[in-house]
């Protein structure tokens, strides 16, 4: 008889033997899911568009575990099928991949100029889709197993301020949901993660005092971590969430239940 599922939910070797793919890995909460993957025993790949910024990745997450950089941007399905035949080349397999890679920046809706709500809906939703797509195809279908997270954002409510994102990510959303269904049977599953404030590098795109006293807008009056949003990453991963599948979770200490982050003028 097999151990109950629980027995495998903190064990060292809980991802060996599996091979994983974490866009904009190289930094906030993707560098943490990376490095607990590779805590774990996992094979890690992480790609940014930035080169400067995988290497230097790569260098402090060898420590971990096998991790290996390469240069995308998602946006462009060329250079996502030459991620593809990368992984194939270096692994010959792909198990896990999380959507992570994303970008926005705070305005007023009627100020968003048509490269910004291009350039953040084609990175947020466009660039998720490509690599969900060729990732399926090359590698879940054949194998008839994969998983699939996508880090979103809480838009529970809407997103003002941000409405680019707050469309993007919900396309996602709904996305996640429909291919729950048409791919459960090539045994993929796919969730979404909704993060509230968290304290990483990804505060540093916004203006220091939009985002100085925002823990008092969160009934748990502090910001998350990028370590709590990579746990939550492994355990959907892992075989105690194999039966969920279409669903997002947030992790926002209870935000989308009360209070507004910033004002809206």
């Amino acid at each position: 008889m097999s151990p109950p599922i629980l027995f495998y939910m903190f064990q060292p070797d809980l991802f060996q033997g599996k091979t994983v793919l974490v866009t904009g890995g190289g930094s906030g909460i993707g560098f943490a899911i990376t490095r607990q993957f590779l805590a774990f025993g996992a094979e890690v790949f992480i790609c940014s568009r930035k080169a400067e910024r995988i290497e230097k990745a790569v260098q402090e997450l060898g420590q971990f575990g096998k991790v290996h950089g390469h240069v995308l941007d998602i946006r462009e399905p060329e250079q996502v099928a030459q991620m593809a035949d990368f992984i194939a080349s270096k692994a010959g397999k792909l198990d896990i991949l999380v959507n992570n890679a994303g970008g926005q920046f705070p305005s007023p809706a009627a100020d968003i100029t048509p490269k910004g709500w291009q350039a953040v809906v084609n990175t947020n939703l466009n660039g998720t889709w490509f690599v969900t797509q060729r990732m399926a195809k090359h590698f879940f279908f054949p194998q008839n197993h994969g998983v699939v997270l996508n880090i979103v954002v809480n838009n529970e409510r809407g997103f003002p301020g941000m409405a680019h994102t707050g469309a993007a990510r919900a396309g996602v959303m709904n996305l996640t949901k429909s291919l729950a269904v048409e791919w459960v049977s090539k045994g993929v599953r796919l969730n979404c993660i909704a993060p509230g404030i968290i304290q990483s590098s990804g505060l540093e795109n916004y203006p220091p005092e939009l985002v100085a006293d925002v823990a008092r807008t969160i009934p748990m009056k502090r910001l998350g971590t990028i370590d709590e949003v990579a746990a939550l990453t492994l355990f959907l991963a892992s075989p105690a969430a194999a039966y969920m599948t279409g669903e997002t979770i947030y992790m926002d200490g209870g935000a989308r239940l009360w209070g507004d982050i910033w004002e809206i003028l």
